[in-house]
C-alpha cells in the first residue's frame, strides 16, 4: 500500500482498517540520526513496532569496519560526479526543449520533428546514467563483497530475523539515497521485504519502485529537470513515485507535466498528495483507480489509461519492457 505523505498521521486508521496485529516491522533510515526518534510512529502502529535500525547498523558498519567505509566513501563520491555531470545534460535538454515550443512561428511539422529528436536526447541521457550507476553500485559490491565482512554478515541475519517476525512492514519517508543505500546494504529484499505487506509513504514508496527519479520544481534556485537517481527495489514495476506533487511540481503547466508522462514512459507517473491511498493489486500492479498523469499532464486514473480489458493487471505486464514533512517533519529526499 503507497500512501500520501503523513502530514496528518492516518497509519492507526489504514492498520485498523487491514485487520493487522503486528508486530510491524519499521524502517525509518531516511530520517538518519534521528531514526530511532520513533514514538509517534511507534503510537500509530499501537506500541508493536520493531525499527529495524538499518542506517544506524549501517552506521556501525563505517564505524568500526574500515576498509568497506573507505570504499563506500569512494564510491559515493563517484556517485555524486556522475549525477551532477549527468545533471548538467540534462539542463541544457530542457532548456532546448523549451525554446523549441516557443518557437511559433515555425511549421508545426518541423517543431514536431525537432522537440521528438530533443525528447530522445533526453531519455537517453536518463538511460545511460542508470547503466553507469548500475556498473558503480556492481563494482563496489563485487570489489567489497558485505557478506564476506562478519560485522555486516551479522547485522543482515538480525535484520532477517527480525523480518521473519513480522506480520508487515511499514517504511517511512526521509532522504531517499540514504534509505535506499541501507536497505540495499542489508538486503532487505531478499530478507523477507518481498513476501511481507508492505505499508509506505514518501521516500518509502520512491524505493519501492524499479527507477527513482528526483524532482523539484519549486527548488529555491529555480526548477530543477528530474532526474533518474538510481535502481530502486522492484517491487513496483513500471511506475515513478511522486511524492507531494502539488507543491514540489507545477501541476499547472501541463506542457511540463506531458514531457514527464512521456520521458518516463512505459513507466506511469504516479502522484501521492497527502490523503492519497493506493492498494496494489495482489499480483503488485494497479489498481483502476490509481492516480496519475496522462498525456495531456493533467491528474487522471490508471483506468482511463489502460482499456478495460487490461486496468488490473500490473504495469509490467502490459509493457514490454525531495517533499513535506514526515511523523517526523522530515524531507523525502
Amino acid at each position: 500500500m503507497l500512501l500520501g505523505p503523513q502530514r496528518r498521521p492516518g497509519l492507526d486508521k489504514v492498520i485498523a482498517g487491514l485487520q493487522l496485529d503486528g508486530p510491524f516491522a519499521t524502517i525509518t533510515a531516511g530520517w538518519q540520526e534521528r531514526e530511532l526518534a520513533d514514538d509517534e510512529l511507534d503510537q500509530h502502529l499501537g506500541g508493536r513496532a520493531t525499527n529495524l535500525a538499518l542506517w544506524s547498523r549501517r552506521q556501525d558498519v563505517l564505524d568500526r569496519d574500515p576498509d568497506f567505509a573507505a570504499a563506500h566513501r569512494r564510491r559515493g563520491v563517484e556517485l555524486t560526479d556522475l549525477q551532477e555531470l549527468y545533471l548538467i545534460g540534462v539542463r541544457h535538454t530542457s532548456r532546448a526543449l523549451t525554446e523549441l515550443r516557443s518557437q511559433t512561428e515555425r511549421s508545426e511539422r518541423a517543431k514536431r520533428f525537432a522537440l521528438s529528436d530533443a525528447e530522445d536526447v533526453l531519455r537517453s541521457l536518463d538511460r545511460r546514467h542508470l547503466e553507469r550507476v548500475r556498473e558503480i553500485n556492481a563494482g563496489f559490491y563485487q570489489a567489497t563483497r558485505p557478506h564476506e565482512h562478519p560485522l555486516i554478515a551479522a547485522h543482515r541475519a538480525e535484520v532477517a530475523h527480525l523480518l521473519g517476525q513480522a506480520q508487515a512492514v511499514v517504511i517511512t519517508g526521509g532522504h531517499v539515497g540514504e534509505l535506499l543505500d541501507a536497505l540495499h546494504l542489508f538486503n532487505v529484499v531478499p530478507a523477507g521485504l518481498e513476501r511481507l505487506p508492505v505499508i509506505a509513504w514518501s521516500a518509502g514508496a520512491m524505493v519501492l519502485t524499479e527507477r527513482v527519479v528526483l524532482f523539484n520544481d519549486n527548488a529555491s534556485r529555480g526548477p530543477r529537470a528530474p532526474e533518474v537517481y538510481d535502481d530502486g527495489l522492484g517491487l513496483l514495476h513500471d511506475a515513478v513515485v511522486l511524492p507531494s506533487p502539488h507543491q514540489r511540481l507545477q501541476m499547472q503547466d501541463t506542457a511540463r507535466m506531458s514531457l514527464m508522462v512521456r520521458r518516463f514512459a512505459p513507466a506511469v507517473c504516479l502522484p501521492l498528495d497527502p490523503g492519497a491511498r493506493v492498494d496494489l493489486t495482489p499480483n503488485g500492479g494497479l489498481p483502476a483507480t490509481a492516480p496519475v498523469l496522462d498525456e495531456s499532464g493533467n491528474v487522471s486514473t490508471f483506468a482511463a489509461l489502460r482499456n478495460v480489458g487490461r486496468m488490473d493487471r500490473g504495469p509490467h505486464e502490459v509493457s514490454e519492457e525531495r517533499s513535506g514533512g514526515e511523523l517526523r517533519g522530515v524531507t523525502d529526499g
